[in-house]
Parts: structure tokens; C-alpha cells; sequence
């Protein structure tokens, strides 16, 4: 075979590096917003940035999870199968406390919340979203299951020691058996979606807190977990149940798995359909109390849905940025190309923007129980992050894959999953709508809330007058009560952007803060990526923004 060309002028593999030692950005934020234990993450940051690890994505999500209905000889299994890389990434998630570490106290590690619990297990969540999305699906919803069992004190000293357990055990044994657990939902059906109350799933009282539920769930996310959080329609009203994955004589309990859902991506996860037939489940709380119990649950979800899309906006720039440093065109490399740093730099800013807000709602979730100022913040910026910084990021992830031009557009990169990743978070645990429509009930039930809230912004007044136009904007918006439903995803937006803006202005370089509210507050910025101002900054954005390995 003739030698027809060398390869030169293409970046070296993004790889071998330490997710936290290289983002500067998350490195302050995390420590700003109360995190003790940065050693923690620096390790957990060069454990998984390793070429093996990166790779344990790929195969995740190129060998995907199967469905198997049957043995051989037809008795029923209800069993799916994982590719060996998806369980090494679970274990590396669980060994690292993500999927429950902030509630660690509750086993007699202390008498209260480890400080900065809940943003230090979202910094190794952003991170590790950023290696492999998918599986963090029953890591999110294991951490967010607590609060809805600790309503009931029996059912949480059962299960809660299994779930603050940091071995990961997939074997499909009833939980007693295993060394730890994982936690799932069951929440949508066909005929509601968002509308849980439309459910017809139906329980039916076994004795004592025992039920038996028929029925069916359209979206049955990671039915291979030990037990879920299932909404069902009993005599009093919808009502929350456990469902265990075995009943107590130790047989499988009646989920029966109808398919697997073909999902445009999250394919590592498999997410599906079920019937339940006579299925045993033990009730959380009171009949017709189930919206309200697995309210704090969906809180929880939220958050982690807003912190994963920021950590794959991070990822998406770093491979931009790692491409476009290595990257020669027209005898000069791409980062140094005037309009191609103009993009960069508007990607930097987004990015580094969503994380600020992010992890500062993260502190609200540590300091809610001690302050009800922070308490009302997180009612009302969870719903706020989750729109906000979930709406932006395919759009940005499409943006980032461009900086790789065709590049980009293979699977042998990770963009393309990325990019098929990021819409899910939009859709899952409340579309945007549902986001916007939850901040306005939260306002207008707490006013005291939106006050907590203008307050804060408050702080960052007279810093910037486009920052001040803009907050003179959102009081406008907020005294004006005609037509607020129609108007509230530009209320989340402005609210969403102006928070961002501020933690910036407190925190972030002046290059960085001067330059997002320019033009995320200007009449003059484009619609698209790459129309920031010639004042802005674009070389010292850039060397904040740019991964260090």
C-alpha cells in the first residue's frame, strides 16, 4: 500500500487531563459557593480524564442497553443488559458519593449536612456528565429519591443505608442482597406526560402500607434500578408509592418491561415503557398527597438537569478550544483568527455564565435549611437555572461542533453525542413552559420571594449601566400584571441572565463580566454567537476560558 500523504495540521487527542485542574472557572465557583473539600475533586478530576475513562463513554453509548423479555424457554425476565463500560462508569460516579453523598449525615457521619455537600457532589457531577451523560440518569435520580423517603421514618431506615452505600451492585437480586442500590421514577403516562394528575394507573389497598398498582408509565427511566418513586391513582387521590424491584418473598415484582424508548440520544440509558401487573409498591405519605411528596424530589432532579447542561456546554468549549489552539488556517491558527475568537469568546462567556448560576443555586440547596432568604431563592432560581441554562445549550453545543467543521460532525468525536445529549434536560423533569410557569407561581404565592430575589440583584447595581438598564427592565416586567403567563419565558429569561450577570460582576474578571452584560443586555448583540463588541476582551476570555493540560 503506496504512502499518498503525511498527517499534519490536525489537534492531538483531547485526553489525559484533569477535568478540574484545567477549568478555572469551576474551580472558583465551586470554592466561592462553599465547597470544603477541593482535594476531592482535583483526584475525582484526573481519575476520569484519563484516555481509558473518555473512552468508556464511547462504548457506552455505541453498545447500548437490550431488552430481554424472555429466556430461552419463555418465562419472563424483564432484565436489561449493559455494555461492561457503562457499569465501570456507574461505579466511578458511586464511588465518588454522586449519587448520595450530601446525604451521608443520615447514617451518623454527623448531626447536619456536610458544608457545601450539595455543590461539591454537583462539581463531580458537572464533571462526569462531561465523560458520559447518560448513566447519570439513575445516579440523579437516587440522590433525589431521599427526600421523599424520609416521609416515611420505616421505609428510610430500610432504605437509606443501602443507598448511602458507595458500591456499586448491578447484579438483579432483591435489595437485602446487595451491597447498594439505585433509585428510579415512574411518573408520566401516555395520556397525561406533564399532567401526572390525568394518570390512571390505579392502587388498590393490600393492608397496612402495602398496595398493589395496575397500569402503565410511557417513560420509565433506568428500570434495571433496585426500587422506584411511582405515581398512582389511589382510592383518596394520586399518591406516591415505593416500588421495590422484588417483592418480599423474593420473587421479581410485576414490572414488565414493554420496550426500551429510542431516543434521539441518551442512548447509554435505558429508558422505557412498562405495565404494571399487580405490581407491589408500600405508600410515601398520605393518599391523594403524591404531587406535593414528589415535589422536593423533582427540586432535586431539576438542579442536576441544570449543572449537567452546564457541564456539557463546558466539555463542548473545551474541545472547541482544544481544536481551534491546534488548528492552522490561512497560516495562522484558528483561535488567533479575528471572527473565529469572537466566537470563542461569546461561547466562553455562556459557559462560564450557566456554571456561575448553576452551582450558586447549589449553595441555596446547602443553606435553605438554616436561611429562608436562601430557601425562597432556591423555590424560585431552581425552575429559573433549569430553563435558562438547559434552553441554551443545544444551540451552544451546535455552535461548539461548528469551531470542528467536519471534525465535528463524525462519531468518532464525542460532539456529535454531545450534541444529540443536551436537549434531554430541556424536556426532562418539567419542559420550559412548565419552568416558567412554576416561577410565577412560586412569586406570586411568596412575595417575599421576589423581593429576596431583586435584592440580591440589587448588590450588583452600579457596576455596569447595562446591567442597570436591565434591572430597571425586569422591575417593569414584574409590576405589570397584563398578560404575564404569555410574557413569562421573557421574565425567566431577563431573570436568569440578570443573576448570571450579577454572581459575574461580583466575581469573574472584569473582561468577562463587562463583556456578558454588553452583550446579553444590548440591543446590539446578534442573534447568533460571535457578535461580541470590539471593546470586549476576546484574548483575556479566551485564556480563562481555555482547558490547562
Amino acid at each position: 500500500m503506496s504512502k499518498t500523504h503525511e498527517v499534519f495540521n490536525q489537534p492531538p487527542p483531547f485526553q489525559d487531563y484533569n477535568l478540574f485542574a484545567s477549568d478555572q472557572a469551576l474551580n472558583e465557583t465551586v470554592q466561592r459557593e462553599g465547597c470544603r473539600d477541593m482535594d476531592s475533586l482535583f483526584r475525582f478530576g484526573a481519575a476520569i480524564g484519563t484516555a481509558e475513562i473518555i473512552d468508556l463513554g464511547r462504548q457506552a453509548n455505541t453498545w447500548t442497553p437490550v431488552l430481554h423479555s424472555f429466556d430461552r424457554f419463555g418465562h419472563r425476565l424483564d432484565q436489561v443488559e449493559f455494555h461492561p463500560s457503562y457499569h465501570r462508569l456507574m461505579a466511578l460516579s458511586i464511588a465518588q458519593g454522586l449519587h448520595a453523598s450530601p446525604w451521608e449525615h443520615l447514617a451518623g457521619k454527623g448531626a447536619a449536612p456536610k458544608p457545601g455537600a450539595n455543590v461539591e457532589r454537583l462539581a463531580g457531577t458537572y464533571m462526569m456528565t462531561q465523560i458520559e451523560a447518560g448513566h447519570g440518569c439513575p445516579i440523579t435520580m437516587t440522590n433525589a429519591a431521599m427526600p421523599a423517603l424520609l416521609i416515611e421514618p420505616a421505609l428510610a431506615g430500610e432504605w437509606v443505608p443501602r443507598i448511602l452505600s458507595r458500591q456499586y451492585d448491578p447484579r438483579f437480586l432483591p435489595a437485602a442482597q446487595k451491597n447498594g442500590v439505585t433509585f428510579g421514577m415512574g411518573m408520566t403516562e401516555k395520556q397525561g406526560g406533564t399532567d401526572v394528575r390525568a394518570n390512571t394507573t390505579r392502587a388498590e389497598r393490600a393492608g397496612g402500607n402495602e398496595y398493589r398498582i395496575t397500569g402503565h408509565k410511557w417513560f420509565f427511566s433506568a428500570p434495571m434500578c433496585d426500587a422506584f418513586l411511582v405515581l398512582a391513582q389511589a382510592p383518596d387521590g394520586l399518591t406516591c408509592f415505593l416500588m421495590p424491584r422484588f417483592r418480599p418473598d423474593g420473587t421479581p415484582n410485576g414490572i414488565h418491561i414493554q420496550r426500551l424508548k429510542d431516543k434521539v440520544g441518551n442512548r447509554s440509558n435505558a429508558s422505557s415503557e412498562v405495565e404494571f401487573e399487580n405490581a407491589y409498591a408500600l405508600r410515601l405519605g398520605d393518599e391523594g398527597r403524591g404531587v406535593r411528596n414528589i415535589l422536593e424530589m423533582a427540586t432535586y432532579t431539576r438542579l442536576d438537569c441544570a449543572v449537567a447542561s452546564a457541564g456539557m456546554m463546558r466539555q463542548a468549549l473545551a474541545q472547541a478550544l482544544h481544536h481551534c489552539v491546534h488548528r492552522s488556517v490561512f497560516q495562522k491558527k484558528l483561535v488567533d483568527q479575528p471572527i473565529m475568537s469572537n466566537v470563542l469568546a461569546d461561547l466562553a462567556l455562556e459557559a462560564e455564565a450557566a456554571t456561575a448560576l448553576a452551582f450558586r443555586v447549589a449553595r441555596a440547596f446547602d443553606n435553605a435549611p438554616q436561611s429562608e432568604a436562601e430557601a425562597a431563592y432556591r423555590r424560585v432560581m431552581t425552575p429559573v437555572a433549569k430553563y435558562w441554562i438547559c434552553k441554551r445549550a443545544p444551540g451552544f453545543a451546535y455552535e461548539a461542533m461548528e469551531c470542528l467543521g467536519g471534525n465535528g460532525y463524525v462519531e468518532e468525536g464525542i460532539m456529535g453525542r454531545l450534541y444529540r445529549e443536551v436537549p434531554v434536560n430541556a424536556i426532562w423533569e418539567g419542559s420550559g413552559n412548565v419552568m416558567c410557569l412554576d416561577v410565577l407561581r412560586a412569586l406570586a404565592k411568596e412575595p417575599d420571594a421576589l423581593n429576596a430575589i431583586l435584592q440580591e440583584l440589587g448588590e450588583a447595581r452600579g457596576r455596569n449601566a447595562h446591567y442597570d438598564a436591565a434591572l430597571l427592565r425586569l422591575g417593569d416586567e414584574m409590576t405589570d400584571p397584563a398578560g404575564i403567563e404569555a410574557r413569562a419565558r421573557h421574565i425567566v429569561e431577563l431573570i436568569a441572565k440578570l443573576a448570571s450577570a450579577a454572581i459575574l460582576l461580583a466575581h469573574a474578571p472584569h473582561a468577562v463580566s463587562d463583556a456578558y452584560c454588553a452583550s446579553r443586555f444590548s440591543r446590539d448583540h446578534g442573534d447568533l454567537y460571535g457578535a461580541l463588541p470590539l471593546s470586549a476582551d476576546l484574548r483575556a476570555i479566551l485564556e480563562r476560558a481555555r482547558p490547562v493540560y
